[in-house]
């Protein structure tokens, strides 16, 4: 970017600073001045025309350095643009496109594109029928999504919410897509373990971490997600699916309300400002599935995640989240006190368009495991009474239960479909009664590596998971068990 002189002389206009109350400075003149217009201070700061009336600017400031009153200020006659391109992959950027770690390596890219673009319109969008595998048994059966889905990932802190984003990162970008994560106000500490974490998968180079931290502006934090989502549909457009991560807009709900505070906007319910809903989805409808010239469809699914306290998820910024995305998946603070993990609450979880996206038999055994397991979780409540159990109850309560510790898996782990579908039907025959918890779990693991390293033993799961419905893929896994269970039961050499 060119400086204040250049500016002046190009335009011809410029404002004065009259207040201070940062991040937000009044500026009288500009009167040509549009909403969100990149503006230069004489100094070299940089803002953005964040609020508008007859007398006064108000200038969002983009860091944190003092600003003085009486200072020159000029426009620039262009919105705020990120530079965005396959450069970006594997590093961590600020919401300006700066590294935040100087590395010899990065080089900025130069094609640059506005951060505010409005959503694309119905007839770019196409009906979402591909499915969004995570990896994590009790999503990808219970809480199935599809691509291009926008999923609500929504409990109290430390529940396991960053685990799950984690994994299922790991199995998109091993499946071929880019990840964007966008880390909202993190502490240094947090954003350093989601990069370790993804070095130590070897998925880093196919993932860029758009980070503002605690210690940062306002300003910058509030620009994160529209910074994230910018970049992905740069990558969209491209032709690849993208995977965006938004954690969390809670935090950028806070600080949006504080920057609207001090610019003086009128306060609504709990003092968020009025425009807090079209905010957050006019960003969240920049996600989606979409018509591509090249590759037929392309999708952005979109993940935003709020924290809860105290597992009440009637609060306003929730609330407004769960009605302009496609569902959510609820992490339950008892369920994670009582060591399952993940801790999702299935009977408390959504999804509104994964179903439609997953094949016949995916359908029969959500339709089967959600009616089983809401009378699952009836008995286990009636069992608390002390009252006498029968046999149907006692084989209820021991399927239910053999079920969620199948479900249990740990963070960075990917099951995939195909033995997630077997090892429910070996659970569902009683094929595996009698044997412990972590018999299952070696069984398991033992399935997942030859699964991935033997391509006949992978042909083989596919083939007996091809069927169409629960009850005929019931009837392979009974016709191949003595194989399958050969499997489970050969140690690695």
């Amino acid at each position: 970017m060119n400086d204040y002189s250049y500016y002046l002389n190009k335009i011809g206009e410029f404002g004065i600073v009259q207040e201070v109350n940062h991040p937000i400075v009044g500026v009288s003149g500009l009167p040509g001045v549009k909403p969100r217009e990149i503006v230069i201070f004489e100094n070299g700061q940089q803002g953005q025309a964040f609020t508008l009336d007859s007398s006064k600017v108000g200038v969002l400031l983009f860091s944190r350095d003092p600003i003085q009153v009486g200072l020159r200020v000029a426009r620039t006659g262009f919105q705020l643009s990120v530079p965005v391109g396959s450069e970006l992959l594997g590093f961590i950027i600020d919401p300006l496109g700066n590294p935040l770690l100087k590395l010899a390596s990065f080089k900025k890219p130069a094609l640059h594109r506005e951060i505010d673009d409005p959503p694309p319109g119905m007839s770019t969008r196409s009906r979402i029928k591909k499915s969004f595998l995570t990896g994590i048994s009790i999503v990808d059966i219970m809480v199935p999504l599809g691509k291009g889905q926008k999923e609500l990932i929504i409990g109290d802190r430390k529940t396991g919410k960053s685990s799950l984003l984690q994994t299922t990162i790991k199995n998109q970008v091993q499946s071929g897509a880019v990840a964007i994560y966008a880390a909202i106000g993190k502490k240094k500490s947090d954003i350093k373990k989601l990069q370790e974490f993804f070095e130590n998968e070897g998925i880093f180079s196919k993932i860029c971490i758009v980070a503002s931290g605690s210690h940062d502006s306002p300003s910058l934090i509030y620009l994160t997600p529209y910074v994230a989502m910018t970049i992905a549909e740069y990558f969209r457009d491209a032709g690849q699916d993208v995977l965006v991560v938004l954690d969390d807009l809670s935090t950028h709900a806070k600080f949006y309300r504080e920057i609207s505070l001090l610019s003086h906007r009128f306060p609504g319910r709990d003092s968020y400002p009025g425009d807090i809903f079209y905010t957050h989805a006019r960003l969240l409808e920049r996600a989606g599935n979409f018509i591509h010239p090249k590759t037929g469809e392309v999708s952005i699914t979109c993940l935003p995640v709020v924290e809860t306290i105290e597992g009440d998820f009637t609060g306003y910024i929730a609330t407004n989240l769960m009605s302009m995305t496609d569902g959510h998946i609820f992490f339950d603070s008892n369920i994670y006190y009582r060591g399952r993990r993940p801790a999702v609450n299935v009977s408390l979880s959504v999804t509104r368009v994964g179903r439609q996206a997953q094949d016949k038999v995916k359908r029969s055994i959500n339709r089967e495991l959600t009616a089983f397991l809401a009378m699952y979780e009836k008995m286990q409540n009636l069992s608390h009474f002390g009252a006498e159990l029968t046999e149907g109850v006692k084989h209820i309560l021991n399927l239910g239960d053999k079920i969620y510790k199948f479900f249990g898996q740990d963070p960075g782990l990917i099951i995939p479909s195909s033995v997630q579908l077997i090892l429910t039907s070996l659970i569902w025959l009683n094929f595996l009664e009698g044997e412990t918890d972590d018999v299952i779990y070696t069984y398991r693991q033992r399935m997942i590596n030859m699964y991935n390293k033997n391509e006949k033993i992978k042909k083989t799961f596919d083939d007996i998971v091809y069927a169409e419905s629960f009850n005929s893929l019931l009837a392979n896994v009974a016709k191949k068990r003595e194989a399958i269970l050969s499997v489970c039961k050969t140690k690695e050499a």
